[in-house]
């Protein structure tokens, strides 16, 4: 039915790397849009658990625990429409090794604001937020 979508929100952790006022985005195969990296939690895991887990599955780095430090919650569209929204949970966090893309990740970049565009819409309301707080160019 129609409605069955309306109220559906899909729960997310996603990192906040931020370097020379630009953040890290990652594109999964066969996709075109770039979105934060994270993923969803697990059933009846921590914040912090979802964080290390999908970082290092995403880009091969390890989250530093004990590092973490939650940025907000936001909330936008899903892509997919039909009234399906995306709440996301952001940290920022330190982490050890070399980004580098792997698991269902075909690329990464750096973007500025400017490059929004080329964002899924629930991570440009998170780039607008550190526009707007001066964390980006």
């Amino acid at each position: 039915m129609a409605g069955d979508t309306v109220d559906r929100v899909i729960d997310k952790v996603a990192w906040i790397r931020i370097e020379d006022g630009r953040v890290l985005v990652a594109r999964s195969r066969g996709k075109d849009v770039f979105y934060l990296p994270g993923g969803k939690r697990e059933p009846g895991e921590a914040d912090v658990d979802t964080l290390v887990r999908e970082i290092a599955e995403e880009l091969s780095v390890t989250v530093v625990r004990g590092t973490e430090s939650l940025v907000g919650v936001f909330d936008g569209p899903a892509d997919s429409g039909n009234g399906v929204r995306v709440r996301m949970t952001c940290y920022t966090a330190d982490h050890e090794g070399t980004i580098t893309p792997d698991h269902e990740i075909e690329e990464v970049r750096w973007l500025r604001h400017a490059d929004s565009s080329l964002l899924s819409l629930a991570s440009r309301v998170v780039l607008d937020h550190l526009h707007a707080n001066a964390l980006l160019d």
